[in-house]
């Protein structure tokens, strides 16, 4: 096998690197339950893997959800992954035809232009020559955008990019020169020996004209080597450590490894996975509250891969769950912060974890209003109100006390507390002999979905008054009012519930579409996530959010959440009303005595609402 010294700083630090990765993956896999290592024993010689390698390609080279995102992000993240892989995984089978063997050292099929200058000396080296640097032209196409991207992140769909360490800087820097240093040198080889194609071939050309060929060649090759090495050794220390940690992660949760309450292994896996992309910034809706924003999870982790807990991007963060949306790695943002509150022993918004014990009242159908509703006592009424028509009994779990539902406790890390509060709600749930919970908080109804494992059927009361609708069990009067639909957080990201309080408005009122719909939807900053926000910040989230629906363009804005609406009327020029007040508002009246009962217009009702 031909060998010369300049490999030496690619092929030692390969080995550096390919060490490290396996004792630290090994490490970390070692750390996960039992349980969870029998998963990805028991899956890894299965359709899952497939389906893995499906997702790592789509995701890890091609940057589907890039692409989404930004065309041009895509193809800039697209073309650096893929292009290098293609340029690794067609070098390799170029080098193995030309040598006639089946293995060669790793450095071989990389500086293979260097040791074979040889012109038509194996089968299809034209057709080989001209698809190398067709993928070599791609990732320098990728390298260009990406220098553009530090100082024109707006033609990306980004306001802000990311703030580097040193290391990051050496591994950018680095990066950024190995494939220009590549075509340097194999453009030069090709003017000296004439093994070139389209691009390299032309290029050396060009060059031969006014660079001394022969002498530049060999420290080109020198130069590209050891811009490999230096990257390969600042990789597992910076952002760039999630190249290959992507990939495990992407197979570990095809084996259904997920986050857990507790700080774990995947844990790790999760927040080295994160590329410090940016897309997460842009979606913090902090970015009104702090001029330099710590609370991203792009600088949330960089804090954690060193043990460096920042008490800003702990407490403030709303756990709204937008930046986890945002992300194209898929990463368990809010379970990852709250896992850490609870490290850190952060102290929350307290909950009520010391209720006495009620021996429940025995019914088919529970109503759950929770401590928010009971704030906003409207909603109870109207959900009261609406029982009634629909001619529904139900029992109302916490009509006399507040009993709260835990997830304000697991919020803010108390995961102790939070399950003492679900063991007791729980007992009454299940003491009811209830087959039916509706909820009216978004907050409570995903702690009973999510955590309290009960046999029953759990509606939030937007999907209940659609089903009543649907069924006509209540009968709504028609009305010209102009109506914004605002998600909550929990209930349209946190649960995918956002198509049924849109049927039930569009069913009796004018509902305008806005580009914060479902998914996308903007928290009401009241969240009770952001442990240390004060109520002047607050105050400029929501400011902030309804200026971007374009609020005042309607005439009532309208959600499905106690403390959205609490949030949202302290400075909202439009009426705010929960979906249940509309809908109970709106209720054609039964008649009495074969007379229709007189109706008001619910127009001429907001007007002194």
């Amino acid at each position: 096998m031909e060998f010369d010294l300049f490999v030496l700083p690619f092929s030692l630090c390969l080995l550096y690197l390919t060490v490290y990765l396996g004792i630290t993956y090994y490490r970390w896999f070692k750390a996960l339950p039992e349980n969870e290592r029998s998963k990805a024993r028991q899956y890894a010689l299965t359709s899952r893997s497939l389906s893995a390698i499906r997702e790592v390609f789509m995701e890890s080279l091609l940057h589907r959800k890039m692409f989404r995102k930004n065309p041009l992000l895509g193809y800039m993240h697209m073309s650096l992954a893929f292009g290098w892989f293609m340029l690794i995984v067609v070098g390799n089978i170029e080098s193995r035809i030309a040598s006639g063997t089946h293995i060669n050292l790793p450095y071989y099929p990389i500086f293979f232009k260097f040791f074979h200058h040889q012109k038509d000396s194996f089968p299809l080296q034209a057709g080989f020559n001209f698809i190398m640097d067709l993928f070599l032209l791609m990732v320098l196409s990728g390298v260009v955008l990406a220098f553009i991207k530090r100082s024109r992140s707006r033609l990306f769909s980004l306001t802000r990019t990311t703030n580097h360490t040193m290391v990051d800087r050496a591994a950018l820097f680095s990066l950024w020169a190995i494939f220009p240093l590549r075509f340097l040198a194999e453009s030069l080889t090709s003017a000296q020996f004439e093994n070139g194609h389209f691009f390299t071939h032309n290029a050396g050309l060009v060059f031969s004209h006014f660079l001394p060929v022969s002498d530049l060649m060999y420290p080109a090759w020198w130069a590209y080597s050891t811009a490999l090495g230096v990257f390969f050794l600042a990789l597992p220390y910076s952002r760039y450590m999630h190249i290959p940690t992507e990939v495990f992660l992407i197979f570990l949760r095809h084996y259904g490894i997920k986050t857990t309450r507790s700080d774990n292994a995947f844990s790790k896996f999760e927040i080295y996975s994160c590329s410090s992309c940016g897309v997460c910034i842009d979606t913090c809706q902090l970015n009104a509250v702090f001029e330099k924003n710590p609370v991203p999870p792009s600088y949330f982790f960089k804090k954690e891969r060193h043990n460096m807990p920042d008490e800003i991007a702990l407490t403030s963060c709303l756990v709204c769950g937008r930046c986890q949306e945002a992300c194209p790695v898929g990463i368990n943002v809010n379970g990852i912060r709250l896992n850490a509150r609870n490290r850190e022993e952060i102290p929350g918004k307290g909950g009520f974890a010391d209720f006495q014990y009620r021996f429940p009242k025995k019914s088919k159908a529970l109503y759950f209003a929770g401590c928010m509703t009971q704030l906003t006592p409207k909603i109870k009424r109207s959900m009261r109100k609406i029982f009634e028509m629909a001619e529904v009994q139900v029992y109302f779990m916490d009509e006399h006390e507040t009993i709260c539902c835990g997830r304000p406790m697991m919020l803010s890390g108390q995961y102790g507390q939070a399950e003492e509060l679900i063991r007791k709600n729980k007992m009454i749930i299940e003491e009811s002999g209830a087959d039916l919970l509706i909820v009216s908080c978004p907050i409570c109804y995903k702690v009973f979905v999510d955590d309290y494992n009960l046999n029953l059927r759990i509606l939030h009361h937007t999907e209940w008054i659609n089903e009543l609708i649907m069924e006509k069990k209540i009968i709504l009067n028609q009305n010209d009012l102009k109506t914004v639909y605002h998600d909550p957080c929990d209930l349209a990201r946190g649960e995918d519930i956002y198509k049924a309080p849109r049927q039930v408005l569009k069913s009796f009122t004018h509902l305008a579409h806005n580009e914060y719909d479902g998914r996308q939807s903007l928290c009401c900053g009241g969240s009770l996530g952001g442990l240390k926000v004060s109520f002047e910040e607050r105050k400029k989230i929501s400011e902030d959010a309804l200026d971007r629906m374009k609020v005042a363009s309607s005439d009532v804005l309208v959600t499905s959440c106690p403390l959205c609406k609490k949030t949202f009327d302290t400075v909202s020029a439009v009426p705010v009303m929960d979906i249940a007040e509309l809908v109970a508002q709106s209720m054609k009246t039964k008649k009495a005595n074969n007379k229709p009962v007189k109706e008001t217009r619910l127009e001429n009702q907001l007007k002194i609402y």
